[in-house]
C-alpha cells in the first residue's frame, strides 16, 4: 500500500493514534489530532493550517469530507461521531455521538450537541445550535427537536469502527 498523505506544516504536526485508520488517499495537514479507532476515508481532507482540528475516538470521517478551520475557530469533532460522505465542516463543534449527513455543510460557530443529526444535504448556517437529540434538516437547516434517529447514529458509528479495524489488515492495492 502506498504511503499516506500526512503533512506537517511548519511546526504543526498531525497526531494520529496508532489504532486509527487513515486511508492512503486521504490528506491530513497540520495541527490535526485523530483519536483511537477513528477512521479517515478516501479523498477526505483534514487541513488545519490556521488553527486546529480534533477528531475524537471511534469517529469516522467518510469519503470526500472536507474538514477545515479558521484562524479564529478550531473544528472540534467528538467521539462516536460519523461525518458523512462529501460533508464540509469548518469552524464548528460536533459533540459526542452525533451524525453529520452526507453532502451537508456545517459552518462557523455551529454547535451540534450530543446525539444531534444533521441531515444529508442540510446547510447549517453560522451560529446554528442543534440541540441534543435534534435533527437539522433543509437549506438553511431548520431544527426538529427530538427527531434524530439514535439507532441510525449508533449503527453508522459501529459499522465504521469495525471497518477501521478490518481495512488495515485486508486492504491491498492492485496496480
Amino acid at each position: 500500500m502506498s504511503a499516506m498523505a500526512i503533512y506537517a506544516l511548519g511546526d504543526k504536526v498531525p497526531k494520529i493514534d496508532p489504532t486509527a485508520f487513515v486511508h492512503p488517499e486521504a490528506v491530513i495537514i497540520g495541527d490535526v489530532t485523530i483519536g483511537a479507532l477513528s477512521s479517515v476515508w478516501p479523498s477526505a481532507v483534514l487541513r488545519a493550517d490556521s488553527n486546529r482540528i480534533v477528531v475524537g475516538e471511534r469517529t469516522s470521517i467518510q469519503d470526500g469530507a472536507i474538514i477545515h478551520c479558521t484562524s479564529e475557530l478550531p473544528t472540534l469533532i467528538g467521539s462516536d461521531c460519523t461525518v458523512g460522505h462529501n460533508a464540509h465542516l469548518e469552524g464548528c463543534t460536533v459533540h459526542d455521538g452525533s451524525l453529520i449527513g452526507s453532502g451537508s455543510l456545517v459552518l462557523h460557530k455551529v454547535v451540534v450537541h450530543t446525539g444531534g443529526l444533521v441531515a444529508a444535504g442540510a446547510v447549517c448556517i453560522t451560529g446554528l445550535e442543534v440541540p441534543a437529540g435534534a435533527l437539522a434538516v433543509g437549506v438553511p437547516a431548520k431544527i426538529r427537536e427530538g427527531a434524530a434517529d439514535q439507532a441510525t447514529i449508533a449503527y453508522s458509528q459501529q459499522t465504521y469502527v469495525k471497518n477501521a479495524q478490518f481495512y488495515p489488515a485486508n486492504l491491498r492495492r492492485l496496480d
